[in-house]
């Protein structure tokens, strides 16, 4: 007990003698061991990298689970799991979800109905998204998010408490320093210059001790940009394969329902179509000319039945059997017998081809 009290005190008194150099410090009323450059820039090197890792974390944090105070407590429970050492379970997407609720809507609507047949297609589409969605954000938090959180973890708080270690040696080295000035018998100096010896020796090796860990951010620099690597080749993938889905969406829809296509609609005053203003044309998919062995240019107009129509939006042709648009162009627009009902085929000029019905309006 006795030993305690005594260690207490000492380390009292040690607490004391550092505040007090380091406020005359501030003050400018005592001297100060200055680093070299080159450990200066290791110690603002270190800073930057930490605050950067650190705010890189926290938006990555963000960019993969936006709202952390959802309905579902999904944060709150990462962090119970996290502190338990238990494998957090595999949790169904947003886009997941959405998906089967789609799904079950469908199956309530009647699969076979316009509207119920979309959404199992919509719904099938956005549970691919949000497994792809899934799979970018377990990689991510494997291959990005780990390392970085093992570096704010684990590496940053060693040299944080080195450094801590290393500033007061360092005060305690400038205590020795003021002491020795101040001794004015022999004895005293004597005791003061010994104790200025085994400061100055503490000092140096814990300064060189935290120089190697500082220079060891470098390591962390080339890691990190491995992993940065992989953070942009996973959500590369993940965006492709969105992309692909989407397309493929697309096709599936392309085929919209002729009863909701405008083929002939009722002029209003300044020319434009009431359902052309207000909607999107539909994306038709490629659909080849059902008249056997007939290519596009062996078409021929019939005797009657041509019409003039002009283009709402632009279109690029997929293949050579269509003709590309721009929109507010006129073109003369025909049918064949067999043809898929969603084109027509378009002329202009020299230049014919399949032209989708909902990027037109029929004007004659």
């Amino acid at each position: 007990m006795d030993f305690n009290v005594k260690k207490l005190a000492s380390d009292a008194g040690l607490f004391f003698t550092r505040a007090v150099q380091f406020t005359e410090e501030k003050l400018g009323q005592a001297e100060k061991t200055e680093l070299d450059a080159h450990f200066e820039n290791l110690l603002a090197r270190a800073d930057s990298t930490k605050n950067w890792t650190e705010k890189i974390f926290r938006q990555t944090e963000v960019l993969l689970q936006p709202n952390p105070i959802d309905n579902t407590g999904a944060r709150i429970e990462e962090f119970l799991y996290e502190k338990l050492d238990r494998k957090i379970p595999s949790r169904a997407t947003n886009g997941e979800l959405l998906g089967q609720y789609m799904l079950e809507a469908a199956n309530e609507f009647g699969p076979g109905t316009p509207y119920g047949s979309t959404l199992v297609k919509v719904g099938e589409s956005q549970r691919r998204l949000g497994g792809a969605e899934r799979e970018f954000m377990q990689s991510t938090a494997i291959n990005f998010l780990t390392p970085l959180r093992n570096f704010l973890e684990g590496d940053w708080r060693t040299i944080s408490k080195e450094r801590r270690l290393l500033e007061n040696l360092r005060l305690d080295l400038d205590v020795c320093k003021a002491r020795l000035k101040k001794a004015k018998t022999a004895e005293a100096k004597a005791a003061a210059d010994h104790e200025l010896r085994v400061a100055q020796t503490e000092f140096d090796r814990q300064a060189e001790l935290t120089r190697l860990l500082l220079e060891g951010i470098s390591s962390t620099h080339v890691n990190h940009l491995r992993c940065l690597h992989e953070f942009v080749e996973a959500q590369a993938t993940y965006y492709a394969q969105c992309h692909q889905y989407m397309q493929d969406l697309q096709k599936q829809l392309g085929r919209f329902p002729t009863a909701f296509v405008n083929t002939n609609p009722t002029p209003v005053p300044g020319g434009s179509s009431p359902s052309s203003a207000a909607t999107l044309p539909v994306q038709p998919s490629p659909s080849p000319l059902d008249t056997g062995a007939l290519s596009i240019e062996e078409v021929q107009p019939p005797a009657t039945g041509t019409r003039k129509a002009k283009v709402l939006y632009d279109y690029d042709a997929a293949d050579t059997s269509e003709l590309s648009l721009l929109a507010d162009e006129l073109i003369t627009v025909y049918t064949v017998p067999g043809m898929d009902p969603d084109w027509l085929v378009g002329e202009r000029g020299n230049q014919k081809g399949k032209v989708p019905v909902t990027y037109l309006e029929l004007l004659s």
